[in-house]
């Protein structure tokens, strides 16, 4: 709660960012929609999760959305898809910088994954903690991620624009299944 005091007094300017983890397919898309209903686009909104989880929610051979194909294809995906794929699946497929780190097993887009690339596979030899430390979360954050991403859990993070979106977003967070939101 310390922390959220001081966060509370915080300028609208400050460097906040949000993060928290969603069990399954539809509370991600519930909290990812509400995120784009309040302004936010694929390149305020990072997604992580494990490639198993992206194939397990993504990957459905029976699925309208035909994701298997699209999941990873990148930059131009976006207008072929239109509204008829969920809102997490729209952003792993048509963000530009949506990557897949086979040594870690990571799906990862939004702004987190253009940082990632830059560092390079020698940026991420400490694992899946090494890449979300890098990408700005604190380590006991990290491992608590790093625990839920294997367990095949999705993670969203963002920076908000103001404190009203902090407080807003973490209470809707947990409405929607959020566990271990937290603003730092």
């Amino acid at each position: 709660m310390d922390n959220q005091k001081r966060n509370t007094s915080e300028d609208q300017n400050s460097d906040r960012y949000l993060t928290g983890m969603f069990q399954d397919r539809e509370s991600a898309e519930k909290v990812y929609t509400g995120l784009q209903e309040r302004g936010y686009t694929k390149d305020d909104i990072n997604l992580v999760m494990s490639d198993e989880t992206r194939k397990k929610y993504f990957d459905d051979k029976d699925d309208v959305t035909d994701l298997g194909s699209k999941a990873l294809e990148g930059a131009g995906a976006g207008s072929a898809i239109g509204g008829t794929v969920g809102a997490i699946a729209g952003i792993i497929a048509a963000v530009g910088t949506s990557i897949l780190i086979p040594g870690l097993g990571l799906v990862i887009a939004g702004p987190i994954a253009g940082g990632l690339a830059g560092a390079g596979a020698g940026g991420l030899t400490g694992g899946i903690i090494g890449a979300l430390i890098g990408a700005g979360i604190p380590e006991d954050r990290a491992k608590v991620y790093e625990a839920g991403l294997k367990d095949g859990r999705i993670l969203i993070g963002l920076k908000p624009k103001n404190q009203e979106d902090a407080n807003y977003f973490e209470e809707d967070w947990r409405k929607n299944k959020g566990e271990d939101v937290y603003v730092y």
